[in-house]
């Protein structure tokens, strides 16, 4: 079943509970899904569903849509806080993603001065020198860590290579120095009868010791907002999205709860 969320290059500006008012930029198909994870919870659906035919769009492309609409939105006087890369699937993918972040910065300076620029990422191309290189430019570098145990991250986050592995990702976040948003996605639940629980003491442990050694600059704690495509996932509530986040914070951690 199709799924996906964007069906254009440029969409919104929506409001992003984490980010306020959001510019989104999607570099993926508008008409499928490419990810090099595939998780139980992605709005998106799962990546089963196919990539489409419209291809990925070009870094003129995506440079002359988002000129377009952020000329037209300062011209109409629509307030912008964030200009923010996610989509239908994982933005780094992009073959020219350091070129469109470039393109992205130079619009920004010219149009909206004061809007960040966020990229959403899930860890994975952080091998890549130049994905390194653009995502150490942005002001939000937020990259995924669902959980710092192998075998719960593949069951929630599914990855695409069997050598993507958690050391790989803590590894490759840390190398930004503190300048990285890690983000975890918690919930419980059961995938093909199989038990999945990111909440559980010792995953709270694990995720606190891997981020110690990161050192980001902040962490993101958020849980189920919409329908996901595994349905017998189940919502962490607010309140002990509270607690957890409190015992990050006694381990020196600055935490938001979203």
């Amino acid at each position: 079943m199709q799924t996906v969320l964007f069906h254009s290059v440029i969409f919104g500006p929506i409001r992003s509970r984490r980010l306020g008012s959001s510019l989104g930029v999607n570099l993926s198909p508008t008409d499928g899904k490419i990810c090099s994870f595939d998780c139980l919870y992605c709005e998106a659906g799962f990546n089963a569903q196919g990539p489409g035919t419209s291809g990925l769009p070009s870094r003129e492309e995506v440079r002359n849509q988002l000129d377009g609409k952020l000329r037209r939105m300062k011209s109409d006087g629509h307030p912008l806080d964030v200009i923010t890369f996610s989509g239908n699937g994982e933005p780094t993918l992009h073959p020219d993603f350091e070129g469109i972040i470039d393109d992205t910065l130079a619009l920004r300076d010219r149009y909206f001065p004061g809007v960040k620029v966020s990229v959403l990422s899930n860890s994975t191309r952080l091998g890549d020198p130049g994905v390194v290189r653009a995502l150490n430019r942005v002001d939000n570098n937020i990259l995924k860590l669902d959980s710092a145990i192998d075998a719960t991250m593949r069951l929630i986050d599914r990855p695409g290579s069997p050598e993507f592995t958690v050391e790989r990702a803590i590894d490759g976040i840390a190398q930004f120095r503190g300048k990285a948003i890690v983000q975890t996605m918690l919930l419980r639940g059961e995938i093909d009868g199989i038990p999945v629980n990111n909440t559980t003491d010792d995953e709270i442990d694990a995720l606190i010791e891997a981020c110690r050694r990161i050192a980001p600059e902040s962490v993101m704690l958020y849980s189920i907002d919409r329908q996901t495509p595994c349905r017998t996932l189940h919502k962490v509530e607010r309140d002990e999205l509270e607690k957890i986040a409190g015992r990050f914070r006694s381990a020196g951690l600055d935490v938001k709860v979203n």
